[in-house]
């Protein structure tokens, strides 16, 4: 037990002290890289001025080493390939490590919990907590109960009577005038002449015949 306590920082302090020395040679070799790019670089500005001065040879030396450096700068980045794939590795290992002792110390947590609930003290809990609720349900229905004049109405006659009150509103709405629809005006087709209402054609026979008694009395 004492072992699993203090051995798990131990590995940690060890994944994480790995980590930091693949870093520290990953940048190493990134530096030689950049070395040894700027040689092989070098060695082809020597290759173009002994190329100017006609000497071929020492041309043909210069090249020779640039393709040594660029060989070497190949397998640098072999290397820096390797540490790479080892840090994703080990970065995901040490991911998974404290994923399973995150979910151990769960499900110690709640053994632990399990451990100090006993089922038997839960039914207890639940059999006090229903006699309370049946206990208040009934406080309130008693409560709740009609007293006095009010508990020697009967159910039955209040429901006829409600029953009438309805039945007399219904008849009331039922005798209420039903509501005329307006009327619309119909047109009257042209070339047909419109009707005047007697009333209009009495009123003004008797305007011309007032205008014939004026006329025949001057």
């Amino acid at each position: 037990m004492f072992t699993r306590i203090f051995g798990k920082p131990k590995q940690e302090e060890n994944a994480v002290a790995t980590l930091d020395k693949l870093n520290e040679t990953l940048e190493m070799l990134e530096k030689k890289e950049k070395v040894l790019l700027k040689k092989a670089a070098a060695e082809v500005e020597k290759a173009k001025e002994f190329t100017r001065a006609k000497n071929k040879r020492a041309a043909i030396q210069c090249l020779k080493r640039k393709r040594l450096y660029e060989q070497q700068v190949e397998q640098l980045g072999n290397f820096q390939l390797r540490i790479h794939d080892q840090m994703i590795m080990l970065e995901g290992a040490k991911a998974t490590t404290e994923t399973v002792d995150a979910l151990r110390t769960g499900a110690a947590a709640m053994k632990a919990m399990q451990k100090a609930t006993n089922i038997d003290d839960v039914d207890k809990t639940m059999d006090e907590i229903n006699e309370q609720t049946e206990n208040m349900k009934q406080i309130q229905d008693a409560l709740s109960a009609p007293i006095g004049a009010a508990a020697d109405f009967d159910e039955d006659e209040l429901e006829a009577e409600l029953e009438e009150l309805e039945g007399a509103e219904l008849e009331e709405q039922l005798l209420q005038p039903a509501t005329t629809a307006p009327t619309t005006s119909v047109p009257i087709p042209a070339g047909r002449q419109q009707v005047r209402p007697a009333r209009q054609q009495n009123t003004a026979e008797d305007d011309e015949l007032a205008a014939l008694q004026a006329e025949m009395a001057l």
